[in-house]
């Protein structure tokens, strides 16, 4: 059956309140690890998750920084006005040379109370590192269920990166009521975090700690890191009764030469990925590789993957080139990095090119990311899950999480 048949009801299950974690464990490596393998479900904690690994296995990371984006500006009376940056405004972004801009802005934001924001501007004054920052805010357009804000600042010489640092707070997740505390700006972001771009953090790389880290090293399991920017996108709710006429979000990717150097190097061995994030990720480069070998010649704009295109596309060749594919083709633009939006959506029905192994969390009812654990392990998903609910595990962001090894693959 085409996912696009799919009825989301099929996809639910019963989760109390009281399972949700609001707030993160401590030390990070202590979270519950539920593993599935064999057939079979055990469970330990994310600080001995390498015993389950094969040796030659090789864990793919999403690097991404989370960046403060929920910035609270006042009226001329007083009243509290949100502005939740989303992402940056335009075409074809580098996020990376974004937060290095000076003096101006543009981004798609939700505006909390929006109706009280009459005035030209808002403004704020932060602290950048010693230094008295004036912070503006002013609303350049509107989109169909958000708006295009840019900011602006003096003096225009410090790089926007430590602006939002200095005036925003951690996006914690819209379940958890909650302003983000100075613990959350830990806890809500990976030891390994790199590149900033994130409002939701890729949340199976939190319970990742330096010293598991080391215990994968040293039991000779590759660690490889990449790039998905995750927007606020990943917790949209599927509100139709079918997958068909549900529009998917997009995120940005950032893929360098250098990593794809090293995945073709390793491509042979089981790939796990470090969360859905990473998954989508690595998915997608099967897909843009694919189309770059039916035309070399592909433009940018043709080489985004859009929400159906998998399951629509003849695979007219092997993972490896298809990495070998966009490899050249990311060469031949003379730059080291593909930066570039994806809309793949994995459902049952998903033929998995690269992932062999997934390490996630515990998933949203009758969401699209719980959607994805399903393509890959089936109907196990729901004795799983049920098996999660009733042995104490903790749900979503900041709960416990699994280490799902289909029997097909291990």
């Amino acid at each position: 059956m085409h996912p696009k048949h799919l009825r989301i009801e099929d996809f639910t299950y019963d989760l109390p309140a009281e399972k949700i974690a609001y707030n993160p464990v401590n030390p990070r490596d202590q979270s519950k690890l539920l593993v599935y393998q064999n057939n079979k479900i055990s469970e330990n904690t994310y600080r001995n998750i390498s015993e389950y690994l094969p040796e030659n296995a090789v864990l793919v990371f999403n690097d991404t920084k989370v960046v403060k984006s929920r910035i609270f500006f006042q009226n001329e009376n007083g009243a509290t006005i949100e502005v939740f940056c989303l992402e940056p405004y335009g075409e074809a972004i580098d996020y990376e040379q974004h937060f290095t801009e000076k003096n101006s802005v543009t981004w798609i934001c939700f505006i909390g109370k929006a109706s009280k924001w009459r005035e030209h501007q808002l403004t704020k004054t932060i602290n950048v590192e010693g230094l008295s920052v004036e912070l503006s805010a002013e609303i350049t357009g509107k989109l169909e269920d958000a708006y295009i804000v840019t900011f602006t600042w003096s003096p225009s010489e410090i790089p926007f990166g430590k602006i939002m640092d200095a005036a925003g707070v951690t996006p914690l997740p819209p379940y958890i009521k909650r302003i983000a505390e100075k613990v959350d700006e830990d806890s809500y972001q990976t030891v390994y975090s790199e590149n900033e771009g994130s409002v939701a953090a890729p949340t199976a790389g939190l319970h990742f700690s330096r010293d598991v880290l080391v215990d994968l090293k040293k039991k000779g399991i590759s660690s490889l890191f990449t790039t998905l920017h995750v927007g606020a996108g990943t917790f949209k709710p599927v509100k139709s009764e079918v997958m068909e006429d549900h529009v998917m979000h997009s995120e940005y990717l950032n893929i360098t030469t250098a990593f794809l150097e090293d995945l073709a190097a390793k491509i042979h061995q089981p790939i796990i990925t470090v969360g859905t994030t990473s998954t989508r990720t690595l998915e997608s480069i099967y897909w843009m590789g694919n189309k770059i070998v039916q035309n070399p010649e592909i433009s940018y704009e043709a080489l985004k993957i859009t929400q159906w295109q998998p399951y629509e596309t003849e695979a007219n060749c092997s993972a490896e080139e298809a990495i070998d594919a966009l490899l050249k083709w990311i060469k031949n633009t003379q730059q080291d990095h593909l930066s570039i939006e994806t809309e793949i959506i994995i459902a049952p029905g998903y033929s998995f090119k690269m992932v062999k192994g997934l390490v996630t969390n515990f998933h949203q009812p009758q969401s699209t990311l719980l959607l994805l654990v399903s393509a890959l392990i089936g109907d196990q998903w729901k004795n799983i899950y049920q098996y999660a609910l009733e042995n104490d595990f903790r749900f979503l962001s900041y709960g416990d999480g699994s280490l799902l090894l289909p029997n097909n693959y291990f």
